[in-house]
């Protein structure tokens, strides 16, 4: 099952358009699409998606039965994150620094810990009118963390070999085939930091959209070394061709990046995405051009295997 993460160092290069645009050029009863952005997910905006699914996400947080406990600071010891701390005879949790590991409710003697949930956010999912799956993460405000949440909605959507299968059990999409390999696309959130490395986590390729300016350049490079380090083979998708200069395309040629695709830097396309248009919907002839990037991905892990 082809794994494609769609990334980029930065927000505003048209990452959510080059993702929503992807999976409306490809057959859309195996299809999945998942926006791990989820403190600021768009993608629903593009695809128009019927949520009808919904559940509560967050993190298992420990709570002490004061009564039961003796303050023998086994808690405080096997925490790693320091969200436990013993002072004189009572036991402190601390939510912000809590990770939800278990190692403190794990290893109490007294079995004085309980774990609750601490609600982060919200998983939703539900078909499109184009009959491509759907799913997203909402991350409440002020909540510190976003991996956990995008690591739940992964294995929510159906992140694995059965994923549209199971979304056609599951009513999100009654047309879904049981032939051929689903297609999960990841819509990754914006930049290089933990919750793009949670979402790149068991991709099969990396799709990284850039523009060709100093800024994309830099931002490019930045996503590049996140792929390599995980060992990810990715390819360039150009958007706003024709502006800047030519340092993006020099930069790939260096470093052996193929560039799959380019999306030149036109008013109607801008107009339109900010209506809330696919990419595909402004211009159909773009469908076949997704294909072929789709293609030459599959190419490219072909090549990768062996």
């Amino acid at each position: 099952m082809p794994r494609i993460v769609v990334a980029s160092g930065k927000g505003g290069t048209g990452k959510t358009t080059i993702a929503t645009s992807l999976a409306l050029s490809l057959d859309s009863s195996r299809t999945l699409l998942i926006d791990c952005d989820v403190e600021a997910p768009n993608a629903h905006l593009f695809l128009q998606p019927r949520l009808e699914r919904r559940e509560e996400v967050g993190m298992l947080i420990p709570e002490v039965d004061a009564p039961r406990c003796t303050a023998c600071g086994r808690c405080a010891e096997v925490c790693a994150y320091h969200a436990v701390v013993v002072i004189g005879k009572r036991v402190l949790v601390l939510p912000q620094l809590c990770h939800g590991c278990g190692s403190c409710a794990y290893n109490c003697p007294e079995q004085a810990i309980r774990e609750r949930l601490d609600v982060m956010g919200v998983l939703e999912a539900g078909p499109t009118p184009s009959g491509v799956c759907f799913a997203r993460g909402m991350m409440q405000v002020g909540e510190a963390m976003a991996s956990p949440i995008i690591r739940q909605l992964k294995r929510w959507a159906g992140d694995g070999t059965s994923a549209c299968r199971q979304a056609a059990q599951a009513g999100l999409h009654p047309d879904a085939s049981s032939d051929g390999q689903p297609i999960v696309i990841l819509d990754a959130p914006p930049g290089v930091s933990c919750p793009v490395v949670e979402t790149l986590r068991g991709a099969d390729f990396a799709l990284l959209v850039t523009e060709p300016t100093p800024f994309g350049l830099h931002d490019l490079r930045l996503m590049v070394d996140v792929t390599r380090e995980l060992h990810i083979p990715a390819g360039i998708v150009i958007n706003r061709d024709g502006v800047g200069d030519g340092q993006v395309e020099a930069y790939c040629a260096a470093v052996d990046l193929p560039v799959l695709l380019r999306i030149p830097l036109e008013r109607s396309i801008g107009e339109g995405i900010a209506r809330g248009e696919p990419l595909v919907a402004i211009r159909p002839a773009y469908v076949a051009s997704f294909q072929q990037l789709y293609a030459c991905v599959e190419s490219i892990l072909m090549e990768t295997e062996r």
